[in-house]
């Protein structure tokens, strides 16, 4: 006898009657189940939660599996770029000298100390790269460059060149004190200069506001051209800065001058070979380059004006052009013009 035919209300609404010998039972669709206080197919709340929290599982560990690999992935990267730019090299080195300040920095720790490289930390811009301010440990403020780019050459001499640099102490030189191997680009970390750069005070308000006067910016361009000349005469190996400009001199919180930005350094080859292959950056492209940084004092304008005159477009071609005209007057700033002691002064400053 099929008692499922028999009798149609045999199982709940819902559920599925199965005849069998002498009887009959009840099932529920997948994912359902009788429920006898209701008679009626309800949701397996069981089920369901056992396979969400087997699906839970499952992606958990999916997530947890992918990010060790990719955290082993970047630590690979890392550990490539830092054996790249010499890292294991200069650690070395530095466990044999025991007495060198320096650091080697993780991306890590100067991340947080820039949080996260944060707009706000922009110090400035420049054509190496970009200038952070940030707070290392113990407290200490320094300024964080993130390099734009490096050369292949650069790349397998970097940690050489960081230890060389690292110890160049000199008052008038800004204090190299670590650097950031494992990233693409090695980052730099000097220390805090508060006061601005020379620049600021030539052409930004500064100089209307406290009316520096004369002998003061003589006496910066005078130190910082004692630390370009350690760099060239005094360090081993002497040391060309290849980027000399106004906005490289900064100014301490006594507006001592102090030479900046060795992302344009380059290390004078002994080799008289490799001397050869350097065209550009040699010692007398600084002192060309001091030579328009003393000008922008003088005459208070910017070393390139794009929209004068080609002849013109040149600080030191109109300066010269001046000078041959014997109309210097007509290009000196008016502060300076008005001082009888001009050319005394720059000859006492050893100018």
């Amino acid at each position: 006898v099929d008692e499922c035919k028999q009798n149609s209300s045999s199982c709940p609404r819902g559920a599925i009657c199965h005849n069998t010998i002498g009887g009959h039972r009840c099932s529920c669709p997948a994912g359902r189940k009788i429920t006898k206080e209701t008679n009626s197919c309800n949701p397996d709340i069981n089920l369901i939660v056992g396979t969400c929290i087997g699906s839970s599982v499952l992606v958990i560990i999916i997530f947890c599996t992918r990010t060790i690999f990719e955290r082993q992935k970047l630590t690979n990267v890392k550990k490539q770029y830092f054996q790249q730019h010499g890292g294991f090299l200069l650690l070395e080195k530095m466990k044999s000298d025991q007495g060198l300040a320096f650091t080697v920095f993780s991306e890590a720790e100067l991340e947080q100390a820039t949080k996260k490289f944060d707009k706000s930390q922009i110090l400035g811009h420049g054509g190496h790269g970009t200038v952070y301010e940030g707070v290392v440990k113990d407290n200490i403020l320094v300024a964080i460059k993130r390099c734009a780019l490096i050369t292949d050459r650069h790349k397998k001499e970097f940690g050489k060149e960081m230890l060389i640099l690292s110890q160049i102490n000199h008052k008038n030189i800004v204090k190299l004190l670590g650097c950031c191997l494992e990233v693409e680009v090695p980052m730099l970390v000097y220390e805090f200069i508060p006061s601005g750069t020379l620049f600021d005070l030539i052409h930004g308000k500064n100089r209307t506001l406290l009316h520096i006067p004369l002998s003061s910016l003589l006496r910066i361009v005078n130190e910082a051209a004692d630390g370009l000349a350690f760099l060239h005469s005094y360090a081993n190996p002497p040391i060309v800065h290849g980027d000399v400009k106004t906005s490289n001199i900064l100014l301490d919180e006594n507006y001592m001058a102090k030479v900046s930005d060795f992302g344009a350094s380059i290390l004078v080859p002994t080799d008289e070979a490799q001397f050869v292959t350097m065209v550009q950056g040699t010692d007398k492209s600084d002192v060309y380059s001091f030579g328009v940084v003393i000008l922008e004092i003088l005459t208070g304008k910017m070393p390139f004006k794009l929209d004068e005159h080609e002849q013109q477009r040149s600080l030191s071609s109109s300066f010269l052009l001046a000078m041959k005209e014997n109309n210097l007057d007509a290009i000196l700033d008016s502060q300076i013009s008005e001082h009888e002691c001009i050319w005394s002064c720059l000859a006492d400053s050893q100018i």
